[in-house]
């Protein structure tokens, strides 16, 4: 029989990857939701970690900072014994597929050599040390492109479907939810792994789809588009990716991998058009918007389309990703709560008031 994995007693959480784009979020997510778990953050703070994203967080009693990698399985190991760690949510990862093309071995550390090392501590904390800890929990947190691409009409991902990942990044990450299922499997390891589809809202590195679009229109640069534009994505507000994760890490069962999207595809220049459409709107309706962005000058006048230009197709680039929720829908009751439109709308809000954060990220 299948055991499902409710603990709902006070949890010591170690969450890698905590400075990052979905790992501050989740951060922010379960202090708000399990006021009484204790959280550690362990993040290496390479370019796309920012430890001001977790500002709010590390005010609260509840939430400690290491400054570290997921490499350092000796490191690893003493955060796990000193901290009495029983919860190992997995967010660390290199994850821009471009950085991959034109450099591996980043990813082939820190995604499966990372990977493997977490396993490895975990392993011989809550396994094979003097005191056995049989209420632990590994989540893993993968992607959809691990599944490869899906053409024209083809049915979403599921969750049974062969992996057939098709850029260095997508096979690090392959590889690294291999050594979590077998973990599992040799060893005994409770773990859960989840594949989500592509994430939006607040804290997102500059160099992602949607704030990089928002970027260069804010500073009158021209707006990249691969090809014609017409690749596919599923996208899924990182809340409601956070959401999902913590209904598999609360009822999921053990072994299981879960495929979390957001009933939600577009095409690329869909999505840059309606960017466009939104921040041209807002920039009309609040004037001191030019006043605060005096480079913007194709959205002031109501011509930022002029900026999108098309360039040559990334390597090797998947037509389409989908993810079919059926299982963690109807199994743990997912229901991701926003909408696109309005989901899209309040992340560019979110820019436009938030430049603080953003302007030392940006390359102009």
């Amino acid at each position: 029989m299948t055991k499902k994995l409710y603990n709902k007693s006070k949890r010591n959480v170690l969450i890698t990857g905590g400075a990052g784009f979905i790992g501050s979020n989740f951060v922010n997510f379960w202090l708000e939701s399990y006021p009484d778990d204790y959280i550690v953050i362990l993040d290496a703070l390479t370019y796309a970690g920012n430890i001001n994203s977790l500002e709010k967080s590390l005010e609260c009693s509840r939430c400690t900072f290491i400054h570290g990698s997921i490499c350092n399985q000796a490191l690893v190991y003493n955060i796990l014994k000193t901290h009495k760690i029983s919860l190992i949510v997995n967010l660390a990862a290199e994850s821009h597929v471009d950085r991959s093309i034109t450099g591996a071995k980043d990813f082939i550390e820190t995604n499966i050599v990372g990977t493997f090392s977490l396993l490895e501590a975990a392993k011989r904390y809550w396994l094979e040390g003097e005191v056995k800890i049989e209420e632990h929990h590994f989540h893993h947190v993968s992607t959809d492109e691990v599944y490869g691409s899906l053409h024209g009409s083809d049915d979403a991902f599921t969750e049974d479907m062969q992996y057939q990942p098709n850029s260095p990044y997508s096979a690090s990450k392959a590889a690294s939810d291999h050594l979590v299922r077998a973990y599992h499997h040799t060893y005994g390891l409770n773990v859960t792994t989840s594949n989500c589809s592509n994430n939006y809202g607040p804290y997102h590195f500059p160099e992602k789809l949607i704030p990089l679009v928002i970027l260069n229109l804010l500073h009158n640069k021209p707006v990249p588009v691969y090809g014609d534009g017409s690749q596919i994505r599923d996208w899924l507000h990182v809340k409601d990716h956070c959401q999902g994760i913590g209904l598999i890490i609360n009822s999921g069962v053990k072994g299981e991998i879960y495929n979390i999207g957001g009933n939600n595809e577009w095409k690329n220049i869909d999505i840059v058009c309606q960017i466009c459409t939104i921040l041209m709107d807002s920039f009309q309706a609040d004037k001191q918007l030019a006043v605060k962005f005096p480079l913007a000058k194709k959205i002031i006048s109501g011509k930022c389309n002029e900026l999108i230009t098309y360039v040559g197709d990334r390597l090797g680039h998947d037509k389409r990703y989908a993810i079919d929720n059926s299982k963690i829908s109807d199994g743990l009751g997912f229901k991701p709560q926003y909408l696109f439109e309005e989901g899209l709308k309040e992340t560019i809000q979110w820019y436009l008031k938030n430049n603080n954060w953003w302007q030392p990220l940006y390359s102009c």
